[in-house]
């Protein structure tokens, strides 16, 4: 059996042509404006092959005597500011999913101030909320586990409300109409349809966390990042280079954990 299937082509109009050919001027305005506004100096170019080998060859041999001294402590460290962080991240992002999902939530008050604080809670990058509580808190652990966790909560937030508007309604209204109370329908017909995707952005959200808790030390936020940015200070670069591998080891590891589980879980 064959279908025939017409194809009725047609030229753009002046005004779509017009329309196409103003955001093609507008992106090659940004581009010129951009490479202006960047002023690079075409010198560093010339000999970035240079230096980037003199600094390599500083790295090498590493030294593998820093990794029980210093490293592996500093590892344990941000992976637990990861972890800490991505669950203390639960307890603000899952109110504020709820709130925002309007299948949920019929107060329109209630989905603005939600989807407020999850837009500033995106935002703001997670360095910049780590110099915040740093500054609030002081150097260490708590300022990393605090930046990582609010950092999340957009992440999270976000995408668990739009599991939740994308659930089968029948089964809800389903449990609803036997008188059930609302915990008992947000438990019953919402909670079983959500939890695969519930366990799937958690995961995903602390292997992104085990990324940049990384690097929150570099502005006094704990973890790996803080022997990395004194070894860097002290041109160590043997230390730097043992405390980049370890950093490429432990995210190849996350990513690797994250697969498994997911494929077990979901």
């Amino acid at each position: 059996m064959q279908t025939n299937i017409n194809h009725h082509w047609q030229r753009f109009t002046l005004k779509q042509k017009l329309s196409r050919y103003s955001v093609y001027l507008v992106l090659v305005i940004a581009l010129v404006q951009s490479v202006q506004s960047v002023e690079v100096i075409p010198e560093f170019f010339y000999d970035a092959p240079e230096q980037m080998a003199d600094m390599f060859s500083r790295m090498w041999p590493m030294e593998w005597s820093y990794y029980p001294l210093s490293v592996h402590d500093a590892i344990i460290e941000t992976l637990n500011i990861a972890t800490i962080g991505t669950l203390l991240t639960l307890f603000i992002a899952v109110p504020l999913a709820l709130m925002n999902a309007s299948n949920i939530t019929r107060s329109v008050w209630s989905q603005w101030i939600a989807r407020f604080f999850l837009v500033s809670s995106r935002s703001v990058n997670s360095l910049v909320w780590a110099l915040l509580f740093v500054a609030i808190f002081g150097p260490g652990v708590l300022a990393g586990v605090l930046a990582i966790a609010f950092r999340s909560v957009g992440f999270v937030g976000k995408l668990l409300a739009e599991a939740l508007e994308e659930v089968n309604m029948g089964s809800v209204e389903a449990i609803r109409a036997t008188g059930a109370s609302p915990t008992t329908i947000l438990f019953k017909g919402y909670w079983p349809q959500v939890l695969p995707a519930f366990f799937s952005i958690v995961l995903f959200r602390w292997d992104i966390n085990v990324r940049e808790s990384a690097v929150l030390g570099l502005v006094g936020a704990g973890g790996i990042g803080v022997v990395l940015s004194d070894s860097m200070n002290l041109f160590q670069w043997q230390r730097v280079s043992i405390a980049l591998l370890a950093i490429f080891v432990v995210v190849i590891l996350a990513e690797i954990l994250v697969v498994n589980i997911r494929k077990k879980l979901i």
